[in-house]
């Protein structure tokens, strides 16, 4: 345990900032989870809502450095790409 006042201080916040961001992850993690199950069941108009919402919740995420730019990026591409596949087919 800190000694320090500030010390203190500086575990209680990095102790909330993680927490919020373990329920910001879990939160995109399981949206995510949700688009491939309607995907995989065909609903591509539900499916579109959804990855629209992920694709928000990826920017901000890599915007607070939550998780990396290039990682955003590619959840993105590869939920479009499957989104794309199944419009067109």
């Amino acid at each position: 345990m800190p000694n320090l006042k500030n010390a203190k201080k500086a575990l209680r916040q990095s102790e909330k900032h993680a927490e919020h961001n373990k329920v910001a992850k879990a939160e995109i993690h399981s949206l995510r989870v949700k688009a491939r199950k309607m995907l995989d069941a065909k609903n591509v108009a539900e499916a579109e809502k959804v990855v629209k919402l992920i694709g928000q919740k990826l920017d901000k995420a890599a915007q607070k450095n939550l998780i990396k730019k290039n990682a955003a990026a590619r959840y993105k591409s590869r939920l479009m790409k499957k989104v794309n596949s199944l419009r067109k087919a």
